[in-house]
């Protein structure tokens, strides 16, 4: 991580120095982990995820403070915002699905700020599956900023753990609501490519960032003809509903990515079919 924008490296040493002055020897480790620990983190676009892990539960009050002390206000994110998460040293080691979280903090200028106290306040449906596959992420590749290495202190899901958040997650995307019609919709080329990630992982067993997950996925081949048998059988969307224009699923994902770059997203019914696609693959 030798080439990290300068000014995230400035953040993220002060946050771990806010950190310390909380907890002091508690703090047994800090991680940098989403598009930080996937080499894709892109300066004014990306969030900066971070889980820091305790030795012992945290009592509220030091909660707040941790809270306090790292929240944009008194720790200005240079990025659009933080997400950080705080686990006991034994939740991080289980590799259990649970949330299991000390303490959670949403914050940033472009994200609205949440506090979540313990994680039996998290709501059902804001979704409960993140936290699993945070820690799965954070078990191949999340980077230490403090402690021992991430592989070392995070253990990844079971197989079958693993396909059942990513079957939550896929459903509880495909919840949210998305524009009508074949305009394009900002976001879908995200939903796009978060499907592409989670079947990438699947398929191959690695984490990638969203882009190399679908250049990885073009690479595996797909048929030019969405109808061509590219993807199983999927009842809830049939061959011909919103198919990809132009070039079916590649051309899609292709499209995803040079979205992410300031080109056109895809329309929200193509994403959406896309998503169930790869839903049916992986519940499958």
């Amino acid at each position: 991580m030798t080439d990290l924008d300068p000014a995230l490296r400035r953040y993220l040493a002060d946050l771990v120095a806010a950190a310390r002055d909380v907890l002091g020897d508690d703090l047994v480790g800090a991680y940098a982990a989403g598009s930080v620990g996937l080499g894709a983190y892109q300066p004014g676009r990306s969030d900066v995820d971070v889980a820091l892990v305790c030795a012992d539960a945290l009592d509220l009050a030091r909660r707040h403070e941790l809270v306090a002390r790292l929240r944009h206000e008194a720790l200005p994110c240079p990025a659009r915002g933080l997400e950080l998460v705080v686990y006991r040293r034994a939740v991080a080691a289980s590799g259990t699905p649970e949330p299991g979280f000390e303490v959670e903090l949403n914050t940033g200028a472009r994200m609205a700020f949440r506090a979540t106290w313990a994680a039996t306040d998290r709501p059902a449906g804001d979704g409960l599956f993140w936290y699993g596959l945070d820690r799965s992420i954070l078990h191949q590749c999340g980077h230490a900023l403090l402690g021992p290495p991430a592989a070392e202190t995070f253990a990844d899901l079971s197989p079958a753990d693993l396909r059942r958040l990513l079957t939550d997650a896929l459903r509880w995307w495909l919840a949210l609501p998305t524009p009508p019609g074949d305009g394009p919709a900002p976001g879908a080329e995200d939903a796009v490519l978060g499907a592409c990630r989670s079947l990438v992982k699947v398929r191959h067993g690695v984490w990638l960032s969203k882009a190399d997950a679908g250049r990885r996925l073009i690479a595996d081949g797909w048929p030019a003809d969405p109808t061509a048998g590219a993807w199983p059988n999927d009842p809830a969307v049939g061959p011909a509903a919103a198919p990809a224009r132009d070039g079916g699923p590649a051309d899609l994902v292709a499209r995803s990515i040079a979205a992410q770059a300031g080109g056109p997203p895809p329309s929200g019914p193509e994403a959406r079919a896309f998503q169930r696609r790869v839903l049916a693959e992986i519940s499958g």
